[in-house]
């Protein structure tokens, strides 16, 4: 596993980073830290990684452990109340408007329930998000329903309101 192995893959699957940075971290500098800070965590675990998951599992394991790290190094972030229109971050399926409505519901959510849902809505199987996570399958699936209801009751009072 070369320098330029890790380079390529990082180049591949730069996306996820994007996408945890940009739902944990609000300010642009802040952003950049973090995106450096786990760039540093990847390179450090390189030699670790065994291929005995997808490259993209283990990448937002990384992301997020540096994430949660971070938070816990800091007492709290704060957000800006506006949140900058990026396409990585917005499914295809929803329109504009739906899109950063449900950004902004999703940073309403704790930080573990905020991993759980960003990569539920990238396509991981509820086995590799447990797996990431470090929990039963049983316990995600009871999550998640929860995460999907306590979504739906932001979305529906923000739409009454």
């Amino acid at each position: 596993m070369s320098e330029k192995d890790f380079l390529d893959q990082i180049r591949a699957n730069q996306g996820i980073i994007y996408k945890v940075v940009s739902l944990y971290a609000a300010d642009p500098e802040e952003k950049k830290d973090l995106y450096q800070e786990i760039l540093l965590q990847c390179w450090k675990g390189w030699p670790l990684f065994r291929n005995d998951s997808k490259f993209s599992t283990w990448l937002y394991r990384v992301s997020l452990n540096t994430v949660f790290s971070s938070l816990r190094k800091k007492t709290m972030l704060v957000y800006q109340d506006s949140i900058p229109d990026n396409q990585a971050l917005r499914p295809n399926s929803l329109e504009k408007e739906d899109s950063v409505a449900l950004q902004q519901a999703i940073r309403q959510l704790t930080d573990i329930d905020r991993a759980i849902i960003l990569l539920h809505l990238d396509g991981y199987n509820n086995g590799e998000i447990a797996q990431m996570m470090g929990i039963s399958a049983n316990s995600l699936s009871v999550k998640l329903y929860r995460i999907r209801q306590r979504l739906a009751n932001i979305l529906n009072a923000a739409n009454r309101g």
